[in-house]
């Protein structure tokens, strides 16, 4: 029997990187899944993901929302009940950077990664918890950063932002371990990624490989990997805790 079968799973923000890399492998491990994506340029990517899940076996669907939205987040987890009927993990994936120094920040800048970063969680989770509370059972992922624990010149609005995840996270597995729910963070380090190609192709790249004890970035999947681990019953006694994915650079 595969890890997640006759589980019902959303990610948000899974239309490419690290959340279509998690989105296939709990396809892959039997689970229903429901994903959002939050731009008309992604929804070709969208939709040639959909069509791989349900390639899969699985059910499946793509829903355009914001999850930095709260009313856009409380329509697509009353849509995902409807059409699935329950909702067991629940994968905050959704982020954007834009790093500036905070001299050069704007007010909007700022903002913005709150809100799709750090807002997005709450409010996907407030709207997960009621149908899992109902159940007694439920995983919740959150997707913070090793940036959200050791922080980083140029990124203090993406370093807020995904530390305030981590505190969330502690705060949401205390509130809910007496219902069986449980709430987990991942950190990962530097995955190869779109957001991250300016590092691996820059000049300073060998340089900035050396401050990782495994001397390479990490991969999608690999973080796809620590996310099923969390989301299935292989983590059954895990709640509260933050999983650092990132080849020892928090050492």
């Amino acid at each position: 029997m595969k890890l997640l079968e006759n589980k019902v799973a959303i990610i948000t923000g899974a239309a490419r990187g690290i959340g279509e890399a998690i989105t296939l492998k709990l396809a892959e491990q039997g689970a229903a899944i429901a994903f959002t994506y939050v731009s008309d340029s992604s929804a070709e990517k969208a939709a040639a993901l959909e069509a791989k899940l349900l390639a899969l076996g699985v059910k499946a669907k793509a829903y355009k929302s914001n999850a930095g939205d709260f009313a856009q987040s409380e329509i697509f987890v009353a849509d995902v009940l409807k059409e699935f009927g329950n909702i067991d993990v629940c994968v905050n994936n959704a982020g954007i950077s834009k790093d500036n120094l905070l001299l050069r920040m704007t007010e909007q800048q700022w903002d913005d990664v709150m809100d799709i970063n750090l807002k997005s969680v709450f409010n996907i989770t407030k709207h997960v918890i009621k149908p899992m509370m109902k159940a007694k059972t439920g995983s919740i992922i959150n997707m913070s950063s090793i940036i959200g624990i050791r922080g980083n010149a140029g990124q203090s609005s993406y370093a807020a932002s995904k530390a305030g995840i981590i505190g969330f996270t502690k705060s949401i597995a205390a509130e809910l371990g007496s219902r069986n729910i449980r709430c987990n963070a991942i950190a990962p380090g530097f995955v190869e990624t779109d957001m991250t190609h300016y590092l691996q192709d820059g000049a300073g790249a060998a340089d900035f490989l050396k401050k990782i004890p495994l001397g390479r970035f990490g991969k999608a999947e690999e973080i796809a990997n620590t996310t099923l681990f969390l989301a299935s019953d292989l983590s059954s006694y895990i709640t509260g805790q933050v999983i650092s994915a990132c080849g020892g650079l928090n050492i």
